[in-house]
């Protein structure tokens, strides 16, 4: 958030854990720590001074700085945070935000030590509250900080109250809301359309899904690191004992999902609830590898502890002020120039200028309206009080808004453009601070009306092949994916194929006498067998393949349309993606995506696949749009479309669940789902491959859904990037279990698993140096091999990519366990952008001349595996499959 106040999250004292005979002694490890050496802090305060990069030892030395080693310690921290103003356009200038405090209920389902904030349904009866505050009172507040010149609304509740509290879900559910981040999402958007305040929203602990809900109502959210000390949370006694929202692994997790998901985020730490100052430390260089991953935490919040009656830790001591400006000086050498650190204003006793000379550059949210109800004991101060405090530091005090001006400049994808309208109206946008003249009012927030118009390179399907790319990267290309030196450190394990030396011999005997019966110890063995093993497995496979499903090689006569390549999801293995403005940047209008499968339907095509990115101007209802379109005018055509990626954006734009979007999908035409954005299923590796997409969990949500509900789905797996053979492993045998797991309900699930090679030429993560340059033919074989063997009897038909292998590689694949070619395709792109070189379409006989140069007999098939209609078959036979006149660039 951008006020002192976190809601439950409150402060942390060093050296004595909780203070008061209601909370174990046992946690408190750290009392009376010995004190650093003078050589000890005169090395670290050198280093510092020099600008030399601290480690953890040393930053726990200098957390300890007090006297004249402090004020040292303070002066470099000045230099850097003064270089980092002048760098970003605004020298001497400390900013604060204006703003009401919303604390939208004070129930919540943790139980921490220190909170005054929090708590129980009688005693807000008593007091004659709701389980909530109405829409009616926040309206209140709101409008009466609008008149006032307010510009934030800080939203702060407890975690997810109704999973505690019956109260509160009855209360919810009375309303009409599922849950309580609903209800947070519904007023945000009154908030924003009735008084014009900018909604920062604290709900506590989020989950990747809560961010796509919730970033199109909200510019920024906050929640509290607090601290990485686990034993604070595990320990009987400690702090956030009993609190599951505050183990730290979670919240640690929220911070990367912010990150992923391109929100604007505060974070920070609480001192003084008993963490050593290693540990203190350790929670600094954690925010600091969030920060430099993502470039997402847009503020930290260095808060000091202060015991209030009522607690458990009335007893303990407050912070003290050397504790907290040790703690920002640290954080400003770690975090460095561009970091934005904020201490509470109204938690230091007036002792601003110590604050400022330790190298803060924000006093956090100041209310001329509201108390900061987390702290009600200590008033906010006068903003022109801060102002006198700050010119006598030498620095002027600006307005700035919730989210700050770095992040209001770089605009998409961190400002969705639902709040476009509503961020510009504030904001200078010379500087990206407040306006502090502008007119706080209400403006409509909506989804965009204009749906599909069509833009940009349109004939891009068929320029890819004839004039190719317009770059082999997009412009943004260092700042748009994160850290790309993070990264490289994380994916460093997969950059060289790992090697096993194992009994492959009795693994093959395995997998020859009853596959489903492989250990994984064996299945590993099998993924890493070359040479005769590995002639051995494809052999093992190809007898599988041909007892499953005989010797017929099946192929579809489809066309892909992919109806934008606008998206800022970040996806770093993809070439496909383009900023709006980009010169490859392209969106069909409705009408040509029907055009395109009208004339698919006259050349024999009985399934159009139908994908895009994640375009931040389009509705969540737009898929719906375009599965009717094609309906309307091809009604016989099957409609294969929208990734598990499409799924979660249509839901959450929508503000439906993921089961009721695709009940909707379904009933505008939608008849199965690509099994895309899979990736590997293994968020190690898929937090290296992709930014902001989804995660496994989630992943595998959307497709058991849809299977649920009688939409079967394909299944894919991406290879030969940052992965191992054991992530391969891992991602089949999930595979296999959603599938059993189909049967076990009566549904039918998957229809085919494919194999997607990874094409590196043009994919970001390997122009970074990252990737490995695609799979080997090795791993190709024992992938195909491995995926007939380990998803045998769950899921009968594996398919290869002739568009990624060409057609030697993909008649090879269909000896190694293959038995499916995919599509005849018309046109493709996501495969040609990343720098495939073998075409975008095949014909008929292209894909029947593959079946014969593997020595088998081949035959159409629909979707869902199928017989195809002898006027279908015969459509197609007289075309063969050509593709047809395409559409002119405009309409």
């Amino acid at each position: 958030m951008t006020s002192s106040a976190q809601g439950s999250d409150q402060g942390s004292h060093q050296g004595s854990h909780q203070g008061s005979d209601q909370v174990s002694d046992e946690a408190d490890r750290s009392a009376a720590p010995p004190r650093p050496t003078a050589n000890a802090m005169r090395r670290a305060l050198k280093r510092a001074r020099d600008g030399v990069a601290l480690d953890v030892t040393e930053a726990a030395v200098l957390l300890q700085a007090r006297g004249e080693d402090l004020e040292d310690l303070c002066a470099s921290a000045a230099r850097v945070r003064d270089a980092g103003l002048e760098a970003a356009g605004r020298p001497g200038v400390i900013t604060y935000s204006k703003s009401v405090f919303i604390p939208l209920t004070r129930l919540c389902r943790d139980k921490c030590h220190y909170c005054t904030f929090v708590t129980v349904p009688g005693k807000l009866r008593r007091a004659g509250h709701g389980m909530f505050m109405s829409p009616d009172e926040v309206l209140e507040i709101a409008r009466r900080g609008a008149e006032l010149g307010c510009k934030e609304a800080l939203i702060t509740l407890g975690d997810k109250p109704e999973e505690r509290w019956p109260e509160a879900r009855e209360w919810l559910e009375a309303e009409g809301y599922d849950d309580t981040l609903a209800y947070v999402r519904a007023i945000a958007i009154r908030i924003l359309e009735e008084t014009g305040l900018l909604p920062h929203l604290n709900p506590g602990v989020l989950s990747w899904t809560d961010f796509q809900r919730l970033k199109p109502v909200a510019p920024s959210m906050g929640m509290m690191l607090e601290t990485t000390a686990e034993r604070l949370w595990s320990e009987p006694g400690g702090p956030h004992y009993g609190s599951p929202d505050k183990e730290p692994a979670v919240r640690l997790r929220v911070l990367e999902d912010a990150g992923r998901s391109s929100v604007p985020f505060t974070s920070g730490l609480l001192i003084g609830i008993g963490e050593s100052y290693e540990e203190r430390a350790d929670s600094l260089f954690a925010l600091r590898r969030v920060s430099r991953a993502y470039h997402g935490v847009q503020e930290l919040i260095l808060q000091n502890f202060r015991a209030k009656p009522d607690t458990a830790m009335r007893g303990m001591p407050d912070a003290e002020l050397d504790e907290l400006v040790a703690t920002v000086a640290v954080a400003r050498h770690l975090l460095g120039p561009s970091a934005c650190l904020q201490a509470p204003p109204n938690l230091v006793d007036e002792e601003y200028g110590r604050l400022i000379r330790a190298g803060i550059d924000d006093w956090g949210g100041v209310s001329p309206l509201t108390p900061d109800h987390v702290n009600p004991e200590r008033p906010w101060p006068q903003i022109d009080t801060l102002a006198e405090h700050s010119a006598a530091e030498g620095f002027q005090l600006h307005e700035r808004l919730a989210v700050y001006p770095e992040f209001v400049r770089r605009g998409e994808p961190w400002l969705d453009p639902r709040l476009l309208p509503h961020v510009t109206a504030l904001a200078d946008p010379a500087t990206g601070l407040a306006r502090e003249d502008a007119v706080v009012t209400g403006r409509p927030w909506q989804e965009p009306e204009e749906g599909f118009v069509a833009t940009g390179r349109t004939d891009l399907h068929r320029t890819i092949d004839t004039e190719g790319r317009t770059a082999d990267r997009r412009d943004d290309f260092d700042e748009v994916y994160g850290d790309w030196a993070e990264l490289r450190e994380a994916a460093a394990p997969g950059m060289v194929p790992s090697r096993l030396d194992a009994d492959v011999r009795q693994a093959l005997s395995q997998a020859a006498d009853d596959p489903t019966r492989l250990t994984d110890d064996e299945a590993l063995a099998l993924l890493h067998a070359d040479g005769p093993a590995l002639d051995a497995l494809c052999r093992i496979a190809d007898d599988l393949r041909r007892a499953t499903v005989g010797d017929a090689v099946t192929y579809i006569v489809t066309r892909n349309i992919n109806f934008t390549n606008v998206c800022y999801t970040g996806c770093r293995f993809c070439a496909f993606a383009q900023r709006r403005t980009d010169a490859d940047a392209y969106t069909l209008s409705l009408s040509q995506v029907a055009d395109r499968a009208q004339q698919a339907w006259d050349v024999g095509a009985v399934e159009v696949c139908m994908q895009g990115g994640i375009h931040p101007d389009l509705p969540g209802t737009a898929y719906f749009d375009i599965a009717r379109a094609v309906k309307e005018r091809v009604p016989g055509m099957h409609v294969h479309a929208f990734s598990p990626m499409e799924v979660v954006n249509g839901a959450t734009r929508t503000g439906l669940s993921i089961r009721e979007w695709l009940t909707e999908a379904k009933a505008a035409g939608l008849d199965t789902l690509p099994g895309t954005a899979a990736e590997i299923l293994d968020d190690e590796v898929r937090w290296i491959l992709t930014k902001g997409k989804l995660p496994t969990a989630t992943w595998v949500e959307v497709i058991k859904t849809a299977h649920e509900l009688g939409i079967r789905t394909s299944s894919t797996m991406m290879y030969g990037h940052v992965d191992q053979p054991r992530h391969w492993l891992g991602h089949l045998r999930l595979l296999a279990e959603i599938q059993r797991s189909a049967v076990a309900k009566g549904v039918e699930g998957f229809t085919e698993f494919v194999t997607l090679p990874f094409i590196h030429t043009n994919a970001p993560v390997y122009l970074a140096g990252i990737a490995r340059p695609g799979p080997t033919t090795r791993d190709n074989r024992a992938v195909t091999a491995m995926a007939r063997i380990l998803l045998h009897p769950h899921i009968p038909n594996i398919q290869t990519s002739w568009v990624k292998l060409g057609t030697e590689g993909a008649a090879e694949m269909l000896r190694s366990g293959a038995n499916d070619l995919g599509g005849t395709l018309m046109e493709e792109t996501i495969s040609r952008m990343a720098g495939s070189s073998y075409g975008s379409y095949r014909s008929l006989k292209d894909l029947v001349g593959i079946a014969e140069l593997a020595g088998r007999p081949a035959r159409p098939r629909t979707t869902t595996y199928g017989n195809v209609p002898a006027e279908r078959q015969a459509t197609a036979l007289a075309s063969d499959g050509h593709l047809p006149e395409l559409l002119p660039v405009v309409e």
